[in-house]
């Protein structure tokens, strides 16, 4: 028996029934679920939504830096920072002014990482999240 009470789903304006027109966009529901969303910073979900809102069907798009960074409201000095952290999570590929959004990993399975040698620990740390110190990101 669930803690939750049950909620019957029924949609709440009919006439105003979500459809994906002319993009493919969507979110993985494991974004929130398998807690990807809470290793990221606010600018890192901000991009990645707006990736996600504008890709086609193969996850692709290509918005130069100056229009990111105007539509998304942070220093295009940071945007830098902001997408390579996303390509070091393994959440989109970058070759300018190609983005793309991949396929969210297999928490079931460890991502391999660049290089394919042996990891040390704090890099095993930093890909699991955890600060110096032991605290959470």
């Amino acid at each position: 028996m669930s803690r939750f009470p049950r909620v019957e789903k029924r949609l709440l304006d009919p006439a105003r029934r979500r459809r994906i027109r002319d993009g493919f966009s969507w979110i993985d529901r494991r974004f929130v679920r398998e807690g990807v969303i809470d290793r990221l910073s606010s600018e890192e979900i901000l991009l990645y939504l707006f990736l996600v809102s504008v890709a086609d069907r193969d996850g692709l798009s290509f918005y130069g830096d100056r229009r990111v960074a105007t539509t998304l409201k942070i220093p295009e000095a940071d945007l830098d920072g902001v997408r390579s952290r996303l390509v070091d999570r393994g959440l989109i590929a970058y070759e300018s002014p190609l983005y793309q959004v991949l396929e969210l990993p297999d928490a079931s399975r460890p991502r391999p990482h660049a290089g394919g040698g042996p990891r040390s620990v704090g890099d095993l740390l930093r890909e699991l999240g955890v600060r110096r110190g032991g605290e959470p990101r």
